[in-house]
């Protein structure tokens, strides 16, 4: 992966973790910041993932990748307040 596609997936995920948390609701277990590093590291995981599968190469473009940052930031959004919540 190049280094300015790894920078646009983290600038990206940090936009869908904040979004994300919108929508996902609630109050952030980790603070805003949390879900900026969580949307940004699951801009990358969701990349790395989809492009796994094939399902990344069809997702092209701008919205492809806030979708499939979305993805990713909404599943480490989730997994954070399931790990939040059962301690």
């Amino acid at each position: 992966m190049p280094t300015w596609s790894l920078l646009v997936w983290l600038a990206v995920g940090a936009i869908a973790g904040f979004l994300t948390r919108r929508w996902v609701g609630g109050s952030p277990p980790f603070g805003r910041l949390g879900d900026l590093v969580l949307g940004a590291a699951g801009g990358v995981v969701g990349g790395f993932l989809l492009a796994l599968t094939g399902i990344g190469a069809t997702l092209g473009g701008l919205i492809g990748t806030i979708i499939t940052a979305a993805i990713g930031a909404g599943l480490l959004i989730w997994l954070s307040n399931r790990i939040k919540t059962t301690r």
